[in-house]
């Protein structure tokens, strides 16, 4: 046994970026699933269902387990503080027996030879980019089937996004539709009378609806009413009297949601009859300086380096303050004049002044970055509870705000609770940044705004926004000066330190940032060659710290603990932003606000998933499309949180955020579930939460190296 360890541990150290667990808790791939094969199937068979297949002879993704095991799991789940794990484990779904965990697990341990993922061994310590790269997903290994051999497919290792992967709108899964006229009775009336395709038949409708979920209706609980009636998947527990939710029904101690979508202006958003009377100001001022220029004076966005450009030729300079009483103003009459609506006031006739703009203290905050997909409103909600100061919407596209699109609008709903709250902007063009910055500083309520200069996706890059803003000084200038020119609240910028690697240019750009008016600069410490591969540059981070001063800037960049956290803090920034950090585990706030290394327990993890499936299901809905939109996303942030390596299983602390797990037994069945890899166990943790999933359902994650079969 002691030879074995031994071996164990001069095998891992061997092994460049896997983590170091305890020798005790290591094993092989296929024991890991074996064990959780063997769980599932105790969980089914004490409900007096018949044991589920094995996942290699199985060819749906989705595991379906008995509603009362959901219903158990779902609502008899008791706090993660004060119970053990076994106790935990026998309260939520009743299926384990009276043993102690470690009896289900009870093979020894002494002759498994640990394993980690292939991929793992063959790559080498620069290579690692924080993240599996496992095999290809069950979808894309049929689809590489048609093209090519099998086995070369396997050796390929899984990069970029699932640019194909199957999608189904979560209306589709119903098999009949109430028309919403009698959502709340029979006392409705349908405007279309017998043209209306959904159902108007309520006893029809009830015989043929999906099964109810439960017996608290999260939306009853949180606003004391429900606006989905008898669509809602906990209609079982509604009292007699409900009525719809209003805008601003109270929640709690705050409001409802805020920053929801007016019809009217989207009507005018989608006619092009809204008028942006600041930015029309400002852009034709900026016409005619543009007229008076000459062509050598435009730096060229083709120059390989063009950091280097801010050497060689200065930027434009318009002849006028962005900030002063002539822009939006109405003296101000640019190349043609401004038409304007209603009562002349004072906002109309003398513009505010930097100093007088809405401030925001910054400084010594934790950052919740703006995360693509997972940065949405339960997850913020989540974090905010565990220690996050400041959050921000998912990147939103300047060009579908303007249009009106109801989907990217959704993206900037603020919930009461996140006190400093901000909406991050992507554009490459300063006529649409510019008057989307004027829409919104006078349609939602926002702290701030952020430009974004970081997203490295080619789809944004192709089109001027993202990291293509920093090859773009002339544009970026007229981006920055415009959105300043129109806002009220404080601009903020997130940025790349380069865009191609050993070759970074945001020193350059942070002091022109500064004189444009920009109140905070987040500075991710990675070129967009990188991606998220290697380590993030906290050196450089530290120069341009000094070069942005007075204004605050904030690191971003691996931070995983609360000592990668002090360590950041020695470069002097204001502030830390955290993105996959947070993702991988939300309570690393907590950990950084009370230095120390928190081994959470299963229960509390699962805890945490119960609170956002609540938060999903008050955001997008009780029925059953807003519970399987609810499921999905819930699905995308299994797919981070499985990366996590409780503290107690670790052999050297802390866990590095570059490092990947081997194949391990933690010191539960919930544990081991929550450290699947597998998309279907994904589903199989929320299907303990959501219910079964429903017929045809299908999912794969968004990157290709979240997930393996």
């Amino acid at each position: 046994m002691v030879m074995e360890q031994d071996w164990t541990s001069s095998h891992l150290r061997s092994q460049p970026g896997v983590a170091h667990i305890k020798a005790q808790y290591l094993t092989t791939k296929e024991h890991f699933h074996q064990e959780l094969h063997t769980y599932k199937e105790s969980l089914q068979n004490s409900s007096g269902k018949a044991s589920c297949k094995s996942k290699e002879d199985d060819d749906t993704p989705a595991k379906k387990i008995c509603p009362e095991a959901v219903a158990n799991a779902a609502e008899e789940w008791p706090p993660g503080t004060g119970t053990s794990t076994s106790q935990q484990e026998t309260q939520v779904v009743g299926q384990l027996s009276s043993g102690e965990p470690g009896e289900v697990f009870g093979r020894p341990m002494g002759k498994v030879r640990p394993e980690v993922p292939v991929d793992v061994m063959e790559e080498s310590a620069e290579a690692q980019d924080g993240v599996h790269e496992p095999i290809k997903t069950i979808k894309l290994l049929e689809i590489a089937e048609t093209k090519g051999d099998k086995s070369d497919i396997k050796q390929k290792r899984a990069r970029g996004q699932n640019k194909h992967r199957p999608h189904m709108k979560p209306s589709h899964y119903d098999d009949i539709s109430l028309c919403s006229a009698f959502w709340q009775g029979s006392e409705g009336e349908c405007r279309f009378g017998s043209g209306c395709r959904f159902e108007h038949d309520i006893e029809t409708y009830l015989k043929r609806k999906l099964p109810d979920l439960g017996s608290q209706c999260p939306n009853i609980m949180a606003y004391g009413c429900c606006s989905f009636g008898l669509t809602c998947r906990f209609f079982g527990g509604h009292k007699e009297c409900i009525t719809p939710i209003s805008q601003n029904a109270p929640l709690h101690k705050g409001i409802a949601v805020r920053n929801l979508l007016n019809r009217e202006l989207q009507q005018r958003l989608r006619k092009h009859s809204e008028l942006f009377t600041r930015a029309d100001a400002y852009l034709a001022a900026m016409g005619k300086t543009r007229r008076g220029l000459s062509k050598s004076s435009v730096i060229s966005s083709s120059v390989p380096n063009c950091g280097d450009s801010f050497v060689h030729n200065e930027p434009l300079s318009f002849s006028f303050e962005t900030t002063a009483n002539n822009v939006g103003s109405a003296n101000f009459q640019p190349n043609g004049d401004v038409h304007t609506m209603g009562a002349l006031t004072d906002e109309d006739v003398i513009r505010l002044r930097q100093p007088e703009k809405k401030s925001v203290d910054f400084r010594n905050k934790l950052y919740l970055a703006p995360l693509t997909t997972c940065g949405n409103l339960p997850f913020r909600r989540v974090c905010k509870r565990l220690g996050a100061d400041i959050t921000c919407g998912e990147m939103a596209m300047c060009t579908n705000l303007l249009q009106g699109q109801t989907s990217e609008w959704a993206l900037l709903k603020r919930h009461h609770s996140e006190d400093v709250f901000g909406v991050q902007l992507e554009g490459g063009f300063p006529d649409t940044m510019t008057k989307c910055a004027d829409l919104l500083n006078r349609s939602i309520d926002i702290d701030f705004v952020d430009i974004n200069m970081g997203c490295p996706l080619d789809l944004v890059c192709h089109k001027g926004g993202g990291c293509a803003l920093l090859t773009k000084s002339l544009k970026l200038q007229q981006i920055v000066q415009g959105v300043v020119s129109v806002l009220d609240v404080p601009l903020t910028v997130k940025m790349r330190a380069a865009v191609m690697d050993k070759s970074n240019l945001a020193h350059k750009l942070i002091p022109h940032l500064r004189e444009w008016g920009t109140s905070m600069i987040t500075l991710h410490g990675r070129s967009k060659e990188q991606r998220f591969t290697k380590l993030a540059d906290w050196d450089y981070i530290k120069q341009c710290v000094q070069v942005a001063s007075p204004v605050p800037l904030f690191g971003n960049g691996d931070i995983f603990s609360f000592e990668d956290a002090n360590n950041a803090r020695e470069t002097d920034v204001a502030g830390l932003m955290l993105g996959r950090g947070a993702l991988i585990k939300p309570w690393i706030f907590t950990e950084i606000k009370e230095h120390r290394h928190w081994d959470i327990s299963s229960g509390e993890r699962f805890a945490l998933l119960k609170d956002f499936t609540c938060f999903g299901l008050e955001h997008w809905g009780s029925d059953t499309q807003g519970v399987e939109k609810t499921r999905r996303f819930l699905l995308e942030w299994l797919s981070f949180l499985c990366r996590y390596i409780p503290v107690g299983l670790l052999e050297r602390v802390p866990q590095r955020i570059n490092e990947r797990p081997p194949y391990f037994l933690a010191r539960d069945s919930l544990e081991n579930l929550m450290a699947s890899q597998n998309v279907a166990d994904w589903i199989t943790l929320s299907e303990m939460l959501l219910g079964p999933v429903p017929p045809h359902f299908s999912f794969l994650p968004k990157h290709k190296a979240n997930s393996f079969k």
